[in-house]
């Protein structure tokens, strides 16, 4: 077992790296050891950034785009929340799920696509442990059935 770093995607506000998916595989491309880093996806985080994953099509388009850049199988975990501001706005404020600009639809297509069914996803959202409880019970409700 070799120890993973990962790259978290961010909203790419002011001077910070890692608003596309473009600066995460060249900030992997000058590491000694790129198969040793691999990258998390926040989605408030992607939002915030520009990236539209709102609708099945703008889902679609963006995991399209993230695998041609990054490729799916260096995906190794999700940052699971909503987003207090608007696509492309470069804040970085996390709702909970479902209520914030986000909505639930991405969610339930991320819960239903069977490429990353063996990704962790990690609750990030405000609020504490009544919280966590709430938007894991929303999540569990987005499942779809087998």
């Amino acid at each position: 077992h070799r120890t993973m770093v990962l790259l978290e995607a961010t909203t790419g506000a002011g001077s910070v790296l890692g608003g596309t998916f473009e600066e995460l595989a060249a900030i992997r491309s000058l590491c000694r050891f790129p198969a040793r880093v691999g990258f998390c996806i926040d989605t408030c985080h992607i939002y915030g950034a520009g990236y539209d994953i709102r609708t099945p099509a703008g889902y679609t388009a963006t995991i399209h785009e993230l695998d041609r850049v990054l490729g799916l199988a260096n995906v190794r975990a999700f940052h699971l929340n909503d987003s207090k501001g608007t696509l492309g706005s470069k804040i970085d404020r996390h709702a909970e799920i479902g209520q914030g600009e986000i909505g639930l639809e991405p969610f339930r297509l991320l819960l239903a696509d069977m490429r990353f069914g063996k990704t962790p996803g990690i609750l990030e959202t405000p609020g504490g442990d009544g919280a966590y409880a709430r938007n894991l019970a929303v999540l569990r409700s987005l499942i779809p059935s087998p």
